[in-house]
């Protein structure tokens, strides 16, 4: 059995099980196979108050410090984030404060044969230099924005590169992510492509009626779930739906463009087709995409959104923004259509034409299959027994 130490900042706690569930299920289909053992060091932002008025910053003051999540002993420590210049600072500050334990680990468990870092900046950079430091290989999986947008950055693409170099291997979610990996100059025969899957056991239709009685749906309605940030484009849907009478959307999530997009619907007179449903914990959401006609994904980068694989996994086609790795995932007709471009036009549009040929839920579903986790896990097996010589 290989020994794994699994590095990121990007992994549920107990304060936010909702944050970077990917890196987690991940990790659990790996571990699940019988073939990989793994402890997990995942920091988080020091911070010295509980109160909610903070935000999510008292989320990360009431992260555990140490906790065990579906059988993985995962362990919280803080480092330090300054506002302005942090960016530059980031990875130092977060090697040097999770040293201690990283060091811990390695000496509880001696066998542990590499480090595997979720994200390029800075956790792939500061497990880079952990993994020089001590020794051990490293590999990186890049995810998204750590590749699509913080390299235009001078200093952390030159760092971004560094840890590359230094890396005994790359993992990249999507075809995209490699392809721009490989413009800024890091040889494509060190990358290798493993896809996010989905977990079809939570993750599967409910019937429509049930679904609708519990997510309170009705009539033809349009989905939207993520953070509320401009990244992810709820405004722009907001304002798709202003060309698309009769017509409902419900909004999943939470974050700081909240009261924006309140105003934004209030403005628009949309305020009898547009509910806010928060933050809904994963086990519910099922519900929500089966009881939806469609999912919207409005988003101006993604690697490989999972909100695509468990729409199209509870049978419920996608209307997205072509963007990096979406177009990977949504590249049937049975999985839904992809918009022009990233305007509220635009995806008004591909709405209309995802309901003047709607695909067979079946058909959906029997798409959808192709995202399972396996070929995911035994690519994995498969790198890190070359890296460690199991």
């Amino acid at each position: 059995m290989i020994r794994i130490l699994t590095f990121s900042t990007l992994y549920p706690n107990a304060a936010r099980p909702g944050h970077g569930p990917f890196v987690e299920h991940r990790l659990r289909q790996l571990v699940g196979s019988g073939a990989v053992s793994a402890s997990v060091i995942a920091p988080v932002p020091w911070f010295p108050f509980r109160n909610k008025a903070f935000g999510d910053y008292a989320d990360f003051a009431a992260a555990p410090r140490a906790e065990t999540r579906h059988g993985l002993e995962i362990v919280h420590p803080r480092y330090p984030v300054v506002p302005k210049v942090g960016m530059n600072l980031a990875p130092a500050l977060l090697e040097r404060f999770s040293r201690t334990a990283v060091d811990r680990e390695l000496a509880r468990h001696p066998d542990t044969a590499l480090i595997d870092a979720h994200y390029f900046y800075p956790d792939g950079v500061a497990a880079a230099a952990h993994g020089l430091r001590t020794g051990k290989p490293v590999v990186i999986t890049a995810r998204g924005t750590d590749i699509s947008l913080i390299p235009q950055y001078r200093r952390p693409r030159q760092k971004i590169l560094w840890a590359a170099r230094q890396a005994a291997a790359i993992i990249t979610v999507c075809e995209a992510l490699k392809l721009a990996l490989v413009d800024l100059g890091v040889p494509a025969d060190r990358i290798t492509v493993l896809r996010n899957g989905v977990d079809f056991e939570i993750f599967r239709p409910v019937p429509k009626q049930q679904a609708r009685a519990r997510t309170l749906m009705n009539g033809r309605t349009l989905l939207s779930v993520g953070h509320m940030i401009e990244r992810k484009g709820h405004h722009l849907v907001i304002e798709a739906l202003t060309r698309l009478p009769d017509t409902n959307l419900v909004i999943v999530g939470d974050g700081p463009m909240h009261q924006e997009l309140v105003t934004q619907v209030a403005s628009a007179r949309l305020g009898d087709r547009v509910r806010f449903a928060g933050r809904i914990a994963q086990d519910q959401l099922p519900d929500y995409y089966s009881a939806a006609d469609a999912l919207l994904l409005a988003s101006s980068r993604e690697g490989m959104a999972n909100v695509l694989l468990e729409s199209l996994a509870c049978g419920t086609p996608v209307v997205a923004t072509p963007v990096w790795g979406t177009p990977e995932v949504i590249a049937d007709p049975a999985a839904g259509v992809l918009s022009a471009d990233r305007s509220a036009g635009a995806i008004a549009a591909a709405v209309r034409q995802l309901f003047d040929n709607y695909p067979d839920s079946d058909a959906t579903l029997a798409y959808a299959r192709q995202f399972s986790w396996e070929a995911t896990t035994a690519g994995q097996i498969e790198l890190f027994r070359r890296i460690s010589g199991h």
